[in-house]
């Protein structure tokens, strides 16, 4: 029985989730398909790759992965499928794919979109299928597509680094109100050398250690640790941070160059300062 996960940003409040479903168990009613998220903000490109990048690595090896993000950034000519890390991983050729692996795919293949069919999120979900059943019929993952294709590139949201600071993006809200920041604890480290450090967000509020859980301080108190992917993490004991300190998802339009914008992206900032 084959494993396929299915990440997305079209919700559940209507029909679509399970139509997908439906059209890959039409391809092989013995798929066994694991939901990751179909929540995720349409068009941030951070917070998808952040979500497909830490659920896709906990995967046993050959496991099919469906991202349906962004699907229609652009009018779609073709689909993209990788295989990376003993991965397969299908989604639109729109740049994330680059963001998720945050380096260049071992193997790509481009699968073509008939020119009859509507271009709807059905239709991507089957052409990902029958790509799927291909490999799993013996069919060479160079043969289901045309590996001579250059795909659009996006870089991942990395954190700007100083000699005494590194500032991150807020990427991830969790349903706890938990806010995930883009600094990896192998990031941390290596900036802070040994060094003691404030984490500083909303202007003035600040915290100077690491936590191991959130039971490590009072109920109510803030308090920062890496997560479950090792990645920096603030929040409140039995509270929601993001609420109570107003903080917000990064998004590619506040960092503009507006007094509005850049107010905002104050609550989308975290900086660490080393002494």
């Amino acid at each position: 029985m084959s494993l396929i996960t299915l990440t997305s940003d079209i919700g559940r409040q209507d029909f679509l989730t399970g139509a997908v479903k439906g059209q890959l168990l039409q391809i092989n009613d013995q798929f066994n398909i694991i939901d990751i998220s179909h929540e995720l903000s349409p068009f941030n490109y951070p917070q998808a790759a952040y979500v497909c990048r830490n659920a896709i690595k906990n995967f046993p090896p050959k496991t099919f992965h469906i991202v349906l993000v962004n699907l229609f950034d652009k009018k779609p000519g073709h689909l993209l499928i990788v295989e990376h890390n003993d991965q397969y991983i299908g989604c639109a050729d729109n740049g994330l794919i680059t963001m998720i692996l945050e380096e260049t795919p071992q193997k790509i293949t481009a699968l073509p979109l008939s020119k009859s069919e509507q271009k709807n999120t059905l239709y991507c979900a089957k052409v990902f299928a029958k790509a799927y059943q291909d490999i799993l019929d013996g069919k060479p993952f160079e043969k289901i597509g045309d590996t001579d294709v250059s795909i659009e590139v996006k870089n991942p949201l990395r954190p700007l680094l100083g000699e005494k600071f590194i500032e991150g993006q807020i990427i991830f809200i969790d349903n706890f109100e938990n806010v995930i920041i883009n600094i990896t604890k192998e990031e941390f480290e290596e900036q802070r050398r040994g060094r003691s450090f404030n984490i500083v967000f909303k202007r003035d509020e600040t915290i100077d250690k690491i936590s191991e859980s959130y039971a490590d301080v009072s109920e109510s108190e803030k308090l920062a640790l890496f997560n479950s992917a090792n990645y920096l993490e603030i929040a409140v004991n039995k509270g929601n941070a993001a609420g109570l300190f107003g903080l917000e998802g990064y998004t590619e339009k506040a960092n503009t160059q507006t007094q509005y914008m850049q107010n905002r992206l104050l609550y989308q900032t975290v900086k660490i300062y080393f002494d």
